[in-house]
């Protein structure tokens, strides 16, 4: 038996290689390998890396992964996209430049790494610095003339800005901006900050908390000044078939000065302007106007306001019955017939046109021109001699127009 064993053993191992050979190609043929480039980039991640430290510098942030896998197992990797990872494992890492490679870490098996672009990146890490920095506010601009400004408060006083060492040593200051320029009224506003070197220039890189402050300003108006309504004075009606539509002011309000501060005071909140002739007035005006100001007081500037009146005529409706209706464009040779004769015109437009509109300035017509013999239903046009007006409605809409050759034969 043993001799037997002995003779046959190179025998049986053929066969057993033999047959494993034949099994591992039928399923290589069933699910063979593919070489390729994972479908989008992999998202670089940072573990191992020193809290008293930050990373600076332009590193790769994703890689391109090149794997040898099944294609049942690239299956896989595509649908899971947390599959395949990329990691910079900054442990044991001091502050300085270094050159780190790129470790890539696969979710499904069995895969193998082909290559990895690119296989290592330049990092720099620098100290993490903390410094706290005060806010300082540059306001633009003055109050409106008789107004006065307070004294600035801003919440919070200060900032704490915190980043790498490189950054935080060139900040010079910390500024809020904010316009005064002719305010009335108290100013209370949430300003972003911006950090700044010492040329001025923007500092980004770095964390600030807050990153913005609130700045209460509180604006009063001095003795002997007060502000008003323009109030406008008018005169006279427009003239009929017109309305008034507006009439604006600017300034709409005006400020009033007295070196007798209860003078300024004692005056109602308004001023009037002189007249506007507003009689017979048809089109819009554009005038100026004086104040009417008591003895003792001024006004701030100038001592006129700019006034515009907006004019229009009021529109209205009119009716024309049993137009008839005309035919042009008939070629030669050829008659027509309408049906009906008539149409009723619903018109509209300003008043004014509407009343000196005759029957005679407006023509019903249906053009038939290119048309050969046979029945159409057509849409008759108005045309008008005077301009401005608009056709609402048109009874009926639609006529019957009978072409033929020669005189047609009158219908009863």
């Amino acid at each position: 038996m043993m001799r037997w064993l002995g003779t046959n053993l190179r025998t049986f191992s053929l066969a057993f290689v033999l047959a494993l050979a034949v099994w591992v190609s039928a399923v290589t043929a069933a699910d063979p390998d593919e070489v390729n480039t994972y479908p989008q980039p992999v998202k670089v991640e940072i573990v191992g890396q020193d809290s008293s430290l930050i990373l600076t510098g332009n590193y790769a942030q994703q890689v391109d992964v090149t794997l040898r896998a099944p294609r049942s197992v690239w299956e896989r990797l595509i649908a899971d996209p947390n599959s395949v990872r990329a990691v910079i494992d900054l442990s044991g890492l001091g502050a300085g430049n270094h050159s780190v490679p790129v470790q890539v870490q696969i979710g499904a098996q069995p895969a193998r790494l082909i290559a990895v672009s690119p296989a290592e990146t330049s990092l720099t890490l620098e100290p993490l610095v903390t410094i706290s920095q005060p806010i300082s506010l540059i306001v633009n601009g003055e109050p409106a003339i008789g107004y006065q400004a307070g004294t600035p408060e801003l919440t919070p006083t200060e900032v704490v800005i915190s980043g790498p060492a490189s950054l935080v040593q060139n900040v010079q200051t910390v500024r809020m901006s904010v316009n005064m320029n002719n305010t009335r009224e108290s100013i209370a506003q949430t300003v972003a900050l911006q950090v700044l070197d010492r040329n001025n220039r923007a500092i980004s890189g770095l964390t600030i908390n807050p990153d913005s402050a609130k700045v209460t300003i509180p604006v009063s108006q001095q003795g002997g000044y007060r502000d008003v309504a323009v109030k406008v004075v008018v005169e006279g009606q427009v003239a009929s078939g017109y309305r008034l539509n507006s009439i604006s002011v600017f300034p709409p309000v005006v400020t009033l000065f007295s070196s007798d501060p209860q003078l300024v005071n004692a005056q109602p909140g308004f001023v009037e302007t002189a007249p506007l002739d507003l009689n017979d007035a048809k089109n819009d005006l554009v005038t100026r106007l004086d104040l009417t100001l008591p003895d003792g007081i001024s006004v701030v500037g100038e001592r006129s306001v700019l006034v515009e009146v907006a004019i229009a005529a009021i529109e209205g409706s009119l009716t024309l019955s049993d137009k008839p209706i005309e035919v042009i464009g008939l070629a030669d040779g050829l008659s027509a017939e309408v049906s009906p004769l008539t149409v009723d015109v619903i018109l509209s437009g300003p008043l004014p046109l509407l009343e000196t509109l005759t029957a005679q300035d407006v023509h019903v017509v249906v053009d038939v021109a290119d048309l050969s013999s046979g029945t159409y239903q057509l849409t008759p046009t108005v045309e008008f001699l005077i301009t401005g007006i608009r056709v609402e409605t048109l009874l009926p809409a639609t006529v019957q127009v009978t072409i033929v050759f020669g005189t047609p034969t009158p219908n009863p």
